[in-house]
């Protein structure tokens, strides 16, 4: 899996297409998009690490541009203490930890930057594919701003790390923080479903240079450049 995904690119798959592929599957009774919370998934439902999953169809992330969602961001980030409104701050900003957001296999089933209809003109984070109910962990320290179902995203959890920037994780089953808790590296921040605008069960990681959507840069760069490979 070693693509070159320093930035935005042409691929054959496009939101249009993976909306398609759905659409298809559905009629032929093979896939169920998720829009609506489903059940809490626990740690026994996840498969063993260095179990190798493999999906039954692609799982496709539509999620896409949430004008509420996106309000939701704003005021929760309001809401924080006025040290937390400022971010973590130089003095306060651990030197950096950072881990993978999984601790099994995964599959990456849409790779960030694809061209396609999105609002942004392409794939705002990483979709990395495991089973429903596979636990997902902190990428590194950070404050928590918005935990609570977010629109297309689904259940998700968006944090501001000690650099000021934000990872959301999306289109999880059960989320396991609370908005304003600060965390470290590797808390357990949920399990992975396909909540909001998904296809299947898998984890959504994007990475934003400021809290709102078109901010996005490149997860895997971004990690590379801290000591962790997703590819």
């Amino acid at each position: 899996m070693g693509y070159d995904i320093d930035g935005p690119r042409e691929a054959g798959t496009t939101r249009r297409d993976a909306l398609g592929l759905a659409a298809g599957l559905l009629a032929g009774g093979a896939l169920a998009v998720t829009t609506a919370p489903p059940a809490s998934a626990d740690d026994d439902e996840w498969t063993a690490p260095g179990e190798l999953w493999v999906p039954d169809a692609e799982d496709w992330c539509v999620a896409d541009f949430d004008a509420e969602f996106e309000a939701d961001l704003a005021a929760a980030e309001a809401l924080l203490p006025e040290e937390d409104s400022r971010g973590l701050g130089a003095a306060a900003a651990p030197k950096g930890r950072y881990t993978r957001p999984l601790r099994r296999r995964y599959r990456v089933t849409s790779r960030y930057g694809v061209r396609g209809n999105w609002a942004a003109g392409h794939h705002t984070g990483i979709d990395l594919g495991v089973p429903r109910g596979t636990p997902v962990y902190a990428v590194t320290s950070g404050v928590v701003v918005l935990a609570r179902w977010s629109g297309a995203y689904g259940k998700a959890v968006t944090v501001r790390m000690p650099d000021k920037r934000y990872v959301l994780f999306a289109h999880l089953s059960r989320i396991s923080v609370r908005q304003g808790q600060r965390i470290r590296t590797g808390a357990r921040i949920g399990y992975s479903g396909a909540t909001g605008r998904a296809t299947g069960p898998h984890l959504h990681l994007e990475i934003r240079a400021r809290r709102g959507y078109g901010s996005d840069i490149n997860p895997v760069s971004y990690l590379a450049r801290r000591g962790v490979r997703l590819l």
